[in-house]
């Protein structure tokens, strides 16, 4: 990895701190992975607009901690994550968990050329990026996990993307504050729930949504 990059200090004492708090074991490598990431994300936001997170002293808990939280509920098989910007959840999950391909999809193309860069720059060999709108995906039953971190809503995610998942898949949305109100606007024949999720540090609140077809 040559990220070319300084990391801030407090940085890896962060990333430590909050995965043992989140009892997830990462090799040294991936923790540089993905430190190298965001130094890239910093670097790269000088000239792009890729995130709205700018203080360096929650970087870490909100792109990496937050996209980490997830963990427990990817099971092996391909993940798309639709929407993924610069590369979130996608791109520290897909470090974390290097036995699982993700398939990165935006429609951004400065968004996409970043994400790419860092693909390259870190050596991800199970990662894809694909620029372009999802309804123009064509992979028909092809996603074990359906995995979103910024799409408008649970209704849009669900019709968009329901050609997609596989069959026993299951949709992956984090949201913020309890999204309950989305749920009546779901599809019949699909069964929710609602899990709360714990980022280290995060004074938020985090959801997490999980959607499956019923039996």
């Amino acid at each position: 990895m040559n990220t070319q990059v300084a990391i801030p200090t407090a940085w890896p004492s962060q990333l430590s701190e909050g995965l043992a708090a989140m009892r997830l074991s990462l090799a040294e490598h991936q923790r540089q992975a993905l430190l190298g990431y965001l130094g890239l994300l910093v670097k790269w936001n000088r000239a792009f607009n890729l995130t709205a997170v700018r203080d360096p002293e929650a970087m870490v808990r909100r792109q990496l901690l937050d996209s980490l939280s997830v963990i427990p509920w990817l099971a092996n098989g391909s993940v798309l994550d639709v929407g993924t910007g610069a590369g979130l959840p996608g791109i520290p999950l897909a470090i974390a968990r290097p036995e699982i391909n993700f398939s990165l999809l935006d429609s951004n193309g400065k968004k996409t050329r970043f994400v790419q860069q860092v693909v390259g720059e870190l050596g991800l060999a199970n990662v894809e990026v694909i620029r372009g709108r999802v309804e123009r995906l064509h992979r028909a039953g092809h996603y074990r996990h359906i995995l979103s971190r910024a799409f408008s809503s649970l209704v849009d995610l669900v019709t968009a993307t329901e050609a997609l998942l596989a069959p026993g898949g299951c949709w992956l949305a984090m949201k913020g504050v309890d999204p309950s109100s989305e749920l009546t606007a779901l599809p019949a024949g699909l069964l929710s729930e609602i899990v709360p999720l714990q980022v280290p540090g995060e004074p938020g609140a985090r959801h997490l949504v999980l959607i499956r077809r019923a039996p």
